[in-house]
């Protein structure tokens, strides 16, 4: 059974930065593409971006474009989220998932203004 964990989130002020970590076990790495996701209070669960084996990653949300990096590694079965130059409105729990099937607990993300 895949079993995912965050961790790294926190409280950072406004134009920080923090990188979140996401630990894989119980499966097979490789075979999943890897996902990040927030959800803000009171709004849906957004898709932040995406990572394949192969390294090639994109993110989806226009809000992070320039800002928020996704990168792995595959020998330590781990995904990342480097998130710079944070905002109040990145303020959410973040999720990490393999290929939207697994999902991890989430670990919460505040930006102080």
């Amino acid at each position: 059974q895949v079993h995912l964990v965050e961790s790294g989130g926190g409280l950072v002020q406004a134009g920080g930065s923090l990188t979140l970590s996401c630990a894989f076990s119980g499966g097979t790495f490789h075979s999943h593409v890897m996902y990040w996701f927030r959800q803000a209070p009171g709004k849906e669960r957004e898709r932040v971006g995406s990572i394949m084996w192969s390294g090639s990653a994109k993110i989806y949300a226009d809000s992070v474009k320039g800002r928020f990096t996704i990168s792995r590694d595959n020998a330590e079965n781990m995904v990342y989220l480097q998130m710079n130059s944070l905002k109040p409105e990145d303020t959410a729990v973040y999720y990490c998932s393999a290929s939207q099937l697994y999902w991890g607990q989430g670990t919460q993300v505040t930006v102080s203004s």
